[in-house]
């Protein structure tokens, strides 16, 4: 597929100054290094002319929701680009997350890693289930198999691994301790549309996988998610339940709720599908940019993606170890002093957040590498809205306020 245009819907941000030493940096009282903040990532847009036609046809029709022909198309052409038989399209993705849970039955606990976004445990909690907690691996920041299944109890009914970075989590190895206590294996990929495990696109691994197309994701619908399954059955549980459990006019043969993608999300989602080869390559440059600069800075490392798969290179994670000379803490405050928005991504951690914290107290004995993890993350700017300009002075003001001390 040929890379299509990404309309010009704002200027990549160019930095005010340049920084050398320690003078030079805002926390010392000097003018910040960008003028408007730099946040981690700008909304990507597409063909922006397609999206308008796809919107007039949407009001020549006078259809705006109902599993639209816009939607329809989208959910196809995920099926045709994921290598999977069913993609249902939701509103967005904690809904789609919600009735995936739902859908497979899972109650009593499930196990989940507290180093997530929030939604992921709200999911379930929302609905009465137990997030249990798992530990990391430090190299990959993804559930440790291991830890999964020394966390399995009787009350256990299903585990949900996460994709974190545009990396894929141990799938095999989840599943197979999974396949061992007969529970059901879902997967949070909300970081991965577009990478590969082992090969193959992220979409069909476990019983299902559920997406995110938030505005703030590389590929975004607006707002939106989905999930993707290879199971019949799990398929049109799920249709049932996006959609009230309507099975034809007036017919309601199953629970279920409001999780629709209206048809301007579709439309917005089909406009960006021809953008993702062009925006995966400005991230995977701005990736290795960020590599080559920070490369010979002490204490500091550029997390890599995973070797022999495809990624969507959407997030660069930076890790502040203890030997970089000042905390992680400091280097983001000295960040945000210049404008540049660096996020503590997912810091403090889940078992750390109200109220998880309260339900479970002393989780943090069972999870000191989501812990070491947490405090040394930071997520710097990326994406189409970021010059190679921009990226030289970010890494020039890390270099200076981590081998300075400043």
């Amino acid at each position: 597929m040929n890379a299509a245009p990404i309309s010009p819907a704002y200027v990549p941000a160019q930095p005010e100054k340049s920084v050398t030493k320690p003078g030079d940096l805002a926390i010392a009282g000097a003018p910040p290094a960008f003028a408007a903040p730099l946040h981690v990532g700008g909304p990507n847009v597409g063909d922006r002319e397609v999206f308008l036609r796809h919107v007039g046809d949407m009001f020549d029709r006078r259809w705006f929701s109902n599993n639209g022909p816009l939607v329809q198309q989208f959910e196809q052409r995920l099926c045709e680009d994921l290598g999977v038989r069913h993609c249902i399209a939701m509103c967005n993705g904690t809904v789609a997350l919600e009735i995936a849970i739902r859908a497979l039955g899972m109650e009593g606990e499930v196990i989940v890693p507290s180093y997530t976004f929030i939604a992921t445990a709200h999911a379930l909690h929302w609905q009465g289930i137990t997030p249990v907690f798992a530990d990391i691996d430090p190299a990959t920041h993804a559930l440790d198999p291991l830890a999964v299944r020394r966390m399995i109890t009787p009350r256990t009914s299903g585990i949900i691994g996460v994709h974190l970075w545009g990396r894929p989590a141990p799938a095999d190895e989840l599943q197979k301790v999974a396949d061992d206590h007969g529970l059901p294996l879902m997967f949070d990929a909300a970081h991965a549309f577009g990478c590969t495990y082992k090969g193959r696109k992220v979409g069909s691994l476990g019983q299902c996988e559920v997406f995110s197309f938030h505005a703030t994701k590389f590929f975004n619908t607006f707002e939106g998610g989905a999930v993707t399954t290879n199971d019949d059955e799990l398929a049109e549980a799920i249709r049932l339940m996006r959609n009230f459990g309507f099975a034809g006019y007036d017919n309601v043969i199953h629970p279920g709720t409001n999780g629709k993608m209206v048809e301007i999300c579709a439309a917005m989602g089909l406009a960006n599908l021809d953008a993702v080869p062009e925006i995966v390559r400005i991230n995977q440059h701005n990736h290795a940019l960020y590599s080559a600069h920070l490369v010979d800075v002490p204490g500091v490392s550029i997390l890599p993606m995973s070797e022999g798969e495809e990624s969507n290179f959407q997030y660069v994670v930076l890790e502040v170890s203890e030997d970089a000379g000042v905390t992680r803490d400091a280097l983001v405050e000295a960040l945000h002093a210049e404008n540049i928005l660096a996020r503590k991504y997912f810091w403090p951690g889940c078992h750390r957040m109200k109220p998880y914290r309260e339900m479970f107290p002393h989780a943090g004995l069972v999870l000191p590498e989501t812990i070491r993890v947490a405090d040394r993350v930071v997520i710097l700017p990326t994406g189409t809205s970021v010059s190679a300009e921009a990226i030289a002075t970010i890494c020039s003001i890390i270099r200076v306020v981590v081998e300075r001390g400043a």
